[in-house]
């Protein structure tokens, strides 16, 4: 044991002490979490070019409508009040006559123009929008675009002309707009949580409004940060092992200590890097957070679990690592082997989403107590606001031990048998050989 710890600090201190850690602790965030910091510098950024859109208003009772809604948005919404700097891109419509006798010829023309960038986009507006009847197509409002899927224009034409067909469709009921002023005011749906007791004085806690960041932003951040953690340590084990044994290092080391505490020393030494690093962004973390005054979003429950499930998943994760980096030659094994040994961890990413949005179903269960996938999947179900039957985390945690126990097993004989060879390429039929034969 005393030689297993030894080695494990002298690994852990050649990583800490390197300028190559600092470096990847200030630009691991900043990978992982590029998107979101480019979303936030970039997010006023806007492209302020004004925009001219064509319309061909077959029902002749919109067009004027949209004109004036984009007339009173140009004047309103698109300067800063405080500078008068331009922040949104103006809207301009203009009318065309509908050609009844080739409207297919028409519409190739305008998209010709819009290709040639003589106006943004034409939007074409149905006869029978106003009181839709059974055929479809003349109730149609169909707008061409380059992106129409993306196009702001599009999503903001769709208040005005819903708002002015409603008043439209009043008149012609007989109906007075100013007898129901209220007919068009839209009330939202707020989200809310539970109602609960405070515990120190009995009294009842009104319900907290439901916050997007809370439920989905937070269970992913601490999932991201877990699988940044594995990242971090696993594959570099994997070549750390095959560099010191195609260099001999291996050898020397040998002669005074035994494979199984060699392994356990990369593996120790890799969880004692894990730990600071994940240390690092949790302090710093709770400290930016508490800065912003959001300290009431920080899930301390959670911490617990987050910090037990990565040292069983490093551990877990490292012992298979540190078994095929074993039984490498050449450093194209390494990189060959490199993804199936990450794999298991990469396979939650590709379903966190159906499982942050509904923790506590059957899928999102299950998937969760798959050991090679609870580490990750657990702690992202732990971080929602839903609340997880409390046996879940404890049977996740007994199964990525037992797994865990099961990988350092199998890891130890892998590398007791592979460490010393040279010259033989890694086949899957070898390892699991060896795994079971020892």
């Amino acid at each position: 044991m005393r030689k297993t710890l030894k080695l494990a600090t002298r690994e852990y201190k050649a990583a800490v002490r390197t300028k190559g850690f600092i470096i990847g602790l200030v630009l691991a965030p900043l990978v992982m979490g590029g998107s979101l910091i480019a979303f936030a510098l970039l997010k006023d950024r806007v492209d302020t070019k004004d925009k001219t859109v064509v319309i061909i208003d077959r029902s002749g009772v919109l067009a004027e409508a949209l004109i004036e809604a984009a007339e009173h948005r140009n004047k309103e919404e698109i300067y800063q009040a405080e500078t008068g700097k331009k922040i949104k891109p103006a809207y301009y419509f203009e009318m065309v006559e509908p050609d009844d006798e080739d409207p297919r010829a028409q519409r190739l023309e305008l998209s010709d123009r819009v290709r040639n960038v003589d106006f943004h986009a034409f939007v074409e507006i149905g006869p029978d929008v106003i009181h839709p009847g059974e055929k479809s197509e003349a109730s149609r409002i169909s707008y061409y675009a380059k992106n129409a899927a993306m196009d702001n224009v599009r999503q903001w034409m769709s208040w005005p002309i819903n708002n002015h067909l409603r008043k439209l469709r009043l008149a012609d009921a007989g109906i007075d707009e100013s007898e129901v002023e209220d007919l068009f005011y839209w009330v939202n749906v707020d989200g809310l949580g539970l109602v609960t007791v405070d515990e120190a004085t009995g009294d009842i806690q009104e319900a907290k409004r439901a916050s997007e960041f809370e439920a989905i932003l937070i269970p992913i951040i601490l999932m991201m940060l877990l699988f940044l953690m594995i990242m971090m340590s696993v594959p570099g084990m994997l070549h750390s092992v095959m560099e010191e044994k195609t260099q001999r290092i291996a050898e020397v080391l040998l002669g005074s200590i035994k494979p199984f505490e060699f392994m356990m020393g990369k593996l120790l030494g890799g969880v004692g890097v894990s730990l600071t690093s994940s240390a690092v962004y949790v302090i710093g973390g709770i400290f930016v957070v508490r800065s912003m005054g959001f300290e009431e979003y920080i899930p301390f429950h959670v911490l617990p679990w987050f910090f037990a499930y990565m040292l069983m998943a490093i551990i877990m994760f490292g012992a298979m690592a540190a078994a095929l980096g074993s039984v490498c030659s050449e450093a194209k094994d390494a990189q060959s082997l490199t993804f199936p040994s990450i794999l298991p961890a990469i396979v939650p990413m590709f379903i966190y989403f159906p499982v942050v949005l509904e923790p506590v179903s059957g899928f999102s269960t299950w998937m969760s107590l798959i050991p090679l996938f609870t580490p990750t999947l657990m702690v992202l179900r732990l971080g929602t606001p839903e609340m997880i039957p409390a046996w879940q985390p404890y049977v996740g945690l007994v199964g990525v031990l037992l797994f865990t126990f099961l990988f350092v097993w199998a890891g130890g004989r892998i590398f007791r048998v592979a460490i010393l060879m040279q010259g033989t390429p890694p086949k899957l039929t070898n390892i699991f050989r060896w795994a079971v034969r020892g």
